[in-house]
């Protein structure tokens, strides 16, 4: 494998994005970046304020009233921080999933992100998903994948992880929480969700997650073992 990469994994809400590039990480050594824990930190940031505001300066003042920062565990596993609080196990909630496809759309806020992001890819090989990752944060990474699946299936994979959590929430409810995140994410002006053209796409609506992992860990073997001599 090259001295350093970077994977950028791409897909809507609910996908397994974040589980998959987790299991990944540690398989290939990789560091793991959840991009979307960052902005789900900014957003519960703005709830715990009551901050609803929709000005972009206004927006932008708010930002510079809070410190959100990123700390990796003895295991590699990735801690969201504001302040000195860590609100890793505070940022999974439906609320929170809302409100941070809201602040997503306001291009400071994702100018306000972006260096952290790409500072980590910079000194390490990373994993990093997100929406914009391969087509906005890292448009040169070695390997760019489209991981999707359907709106039903991810509310299923959405609602169990909420309930390991015991969080009490109905099907619907996820249901309409991530049928409005595809809309807000798809349509949003400043950076979009969407396939990048060099991306290879992965739907997993068919496959559970051991079969997921499999599929897309022969991409990344693919790429940096096969295609560099090394298989």
């Amino acid at each position: 494998m090259k001295k350093t990469i970077s994977i950028a994994i791409d897909g809507p809400s609910g996908a397994g994005k974040s589980s998959l590039a987790k299991r990944c990480a540690a398989v290939f050594g990789l560091q793991y970046v959840d991009t979307g824990a960052i902005y789900r930190t900014v957003a519960l940031a703005a709830i715990r304020a009551g901050f609803r505001s929709a000005d972009p300066e206004e927006v932008s003042a708010f930002l510079r009233t809070i410190e959100v920062s990123i700390q990796y565990d003895s295991e590699g596993m990735q801690h969201m921080f504001l302040g000195d609080e860590d609100v890793t196990g505070q940022i999974r909630s439906p609320e929170v999933s809302v409100r941070a496809s809201d602040l997503s759309s306001f291009p400071v806020v994702r100018e306000y992100l972006m260096d952290m992001q790409r500072d980590l890819a910079k000194s390490h090989s990373v994993i990093m998903d997100g929406r914009d990752i391969g087509t906005v944060v890292l448009p040169n990474a070695d390997l760019k994948i489209f991981l999707t699946a359907s709106v039903e299936e991810r509310a299923k994979r959405r609602m169990l992880e909420l309930q390991a959590k015991g969080e009490t929430v109905s099907f619907d409810e996820v249901v309409k929480s991530i049928s409005y995140r595809d809309r807000q994410d798809s349509e949003r002006a400043a950076a979009p969700l969407k396939k990048a053209d060099d991306a290879i796409e992965l739907d997993t609506s068919s496959l559970n997650f051991d079969e997921s992992f499999a599929a897309l860990s022969q991409l990344i073997l693919d790429r940096f073992y096969v295609e560099n001599g090394e298989g």
